[in-house]
């Protein structure tokens, strides 16, 4: 039975959330909707009265694609409700901060996405799936991605003709990167030396620098570079990397400021150098990351790269092992950019150890805020909050944000 009912504020995925609560994808706040109650959901939405932050969606697929979760808000409400959702998260833990203008990257400019192709009776269906659903959306005019990784799409599809199967959806990520294509599959079929032979084809057929299939790399053209700085670095197939080059810069920028002129610096989290390597221009960085693959990159990087200081790499899982305060005390800073759980085991240490600066870079703001409460009750002042929005249009939050002990300032 269709019912009305009003909208009353965003929840932390971009659903709209009115009183139950019922949650009504892609609804906005103060919005009259109807529907159908499923549960605690309701379906078939049709709005009766738009909020004025209601924008037509930029792209053609929005109705049908899952990529996006927020292009029926203009973005100046998406960029008010992203601060709100960092600046929520530290009240609730008792932490205020100023929070600087949002920065937020530009359409088409992601460089990297994971394409989901399934094989047809007519050929194969790549794309993006549909919000909680397994049907995939084809995206010709995707206004997310970057032109050269849309270009790409047809590798995908050629990968699953020749390795997907109609049961199952390949999972196909595509990244830019200075020597062309870097190409890493998963969901396939298992390899073999035909198969192997087949997929080398390919990659020469379309001029891929690297194509990897579960892992395993099976054909390598040219080095997929990833330029950190000065230094050229080839990450393992599928490693992390920042969402766009955009998006990096923004983040890279504020950690700069917040380390300043510090010599000696820890980088922890540190991937494949995305910080390391630049600060490494300036101090000697001690790069910490728990994936062996990583630290070998981001080191063999630092080796080829010309005028950097002394930088060392440990392989250390730091959820198990954090650094230790006799460890952490010769670092004049310390630069932490954790996974979506935060750094609870590695705070803790930092704030015995004490360390007169820390960079802290986040992708979730409930577990950075959970972070910042324990350093600033060991005596830390949270300086300022700088959003990055590189996921524009989703409801995703990364942040850098700066620390100092309260009798140094900020």
């Amino acid at each position: 039975m269709t019912q009305e009912i009003t909208i009353t504020r965003l929840g932390h995925q971009g659903d709209g959330i009115a009183p139950g609560p019922i949650y009504v994808p892609r609804a906005l706040p103060g919005e009259v909707v109807s529907g159908t109650p499923e549960g605690d959901t309701l379906a078939e939405m049709q709005v009766v009265t738009p909020s004025p932050h209601r924008v037509s969606p930029p792209c053609r697929h929005y109705r049908a694609c899952g990529g996006c979760q927020l292009q029926h808000a203009s973005d100046a409400f998406v960029a008010d409700w992203k601060q709100d959702v960092v600046r929520a998260a530290l009240s609730a833990q008792g932490v205020e901060a100023a929070l600087r203008p949002i920065h937020t990257s530009p359409p088409r400019s992601r460089r990297r996405a994971t394409i989901s192709v399934r094989r047809t009776k007519k050929g194969t269906l790549a794309g993006f799936h549909g919000r909680a659903s397994d049907v995939i959306t084809e995206i010709p005019d995707c206004q997310l991605l970057d032109p050269a990784l849309l270009a790409a799409i047809p590798v995908a599809q050629a990968l699953a003709l020749l390795g997907g199967s109609r049961k199952g959806v390949l999972a196909v990520t595509l990244t830019l990167s200075e020597a062309g294509l870097d190409v890493s599959v998963s969901g396939g079929k298992p390899l073999d030396g035909p198969f192997e032979a087949s997929l080398a084809l390919i990659a020469e057929q379309h001029g891929l620098a690297r194509l990897a299939w579960e892992g395993e790399v099976i054909a390598s053209r040219h080095s997929p570079v990833q330029r950190f700085g000065k230094a050229n670095v080839v990450p393992p197939p599928g490693a992390f990397l920042q969402a766009t080059k955009d998006g990096e810069a923004a983040l890279l920028s504020a950690v700069r400021e917040i380390v300043g002129s510090a010599k000696r610096v820890a980088d922890l989290f540190a991937g494949c150098g995305t910080f390391s390597l630049p600060l490494a221009e300036t101090a000697e960085v001690h790069a910490v990351e728990g994936e062996a693959s990583m630290t070998t990159a981001l080191d063999q990087g630092w080796r080829r790269a010309q005028g950097l200081k002394r930088l060392s790499t440990e392989a250390r899982d730091l959820f198990r092992r954090p650094l230790l305060p006799d460890e952490l005390r010769r670092f004049d800073a310390v630069v932490l950019d954790p996974p979506r759980a935060g750094a609870e085991a590695q705070v803790t240490e930092l704030t015995r150890a004490k360390p007169p600066v820390i960079a802290y870079v986040s992708c979730n703001p409930v577990t950075f805020a959970r972070d910042a409460k324990t350093l600033t009750q060991a005596g830390y002042r949270l300086n300022w909050v700088q959003v990055v929005d590189q996921f524009r249009w989703s409801a995703h939050v990364e942040l850098a944000a700066s620390f100092s002990l309260a009798h140094i300032g900020g």
